[in-house]
């Protein structure tokens, strides 16, 4: 019998609606928590501390990097992201399956260090015009910035291979049952 949780993986292109997945997953799948990540980056309209990110600044994130508070780490256009050891292993022993939104740096990191209990998925746009169109929408970028992800986008489909799973996000109620369905799936595999 699995005496501890599992590490969901989840990541995909900015824009794509990994953020929007992971929530109503953590709200409607019991025993499945959030890991919030730490960053550089400037908080966002909205964002809150603790909730989305916990905001530090690099000279605070790369202390926390020498005294290996991190079980991964990635440097993403500019600003470093790092996920907290101590959450995870904490709720892993808890019993509590435990979802990282993490870029795939960080998602190979994982993948080279912790293979065992861990489920890697993919979340996918229907298409790089559909991606274009989102991340217009949210109006958090400019069009340079949005060209940048795009480009980055391309090059995170080259991991795609890794992943035990992908996620098509065409429409949000058909993805969220199919990442749903894994994570309940991943519940039944012995490891």
């Amino acid at each position: 019998m699995n005496k501890n949780g599992r590490l969901f993986v989840i990541s995909a292109p900015s824009g794509a609606g990994k953020t929007t997945l992971c929530e109503q997953l953590i709200k409607r799948v019991p025993g499945v928590v959030q890991s919030v990540s730490v960053t550089t980056r400037e908080k966002r309209p909205g964002e809150k501390e603790g909730k989305d990110y916990f905001f530090v600044s690099a000279g605070v994130f790369k202390n926390r990097l020498k005294n290996n508070e991190f079980i991964e780490y990635a440097k993403v256009f500019d600003n470093y992201y790092g996920t907290p050891r101590k959450f995870v292993e904490s709720n892993l022993n808890k019993n509590k399956d435990v979802v990282l939104t993490i870029d795939v740096q960080g998602a190979m990191q994982i993948r080279k260090n912790l293979k065992k209990g861990c489920v890697f998925i993919f979340i996918l746009p229907p298409s790089f015009k559909h991606l274009r169109a989102r991340l217009q929408k949210r109006k958090t970028d400019s069009n340079m910035q949005i060209n940048q992800r795009l480009r980055a986008a391309k090059k995170e489909l080259t991991f795609l291979k890794y992943y035990d799973y992908e996620v098509i996000n065409d429409d949000m109620k058909t993805a969220f049952k199919q990442l749903m369905a894994i994570v309940i799936a991943s519940r039944c595999k012995r490891y």
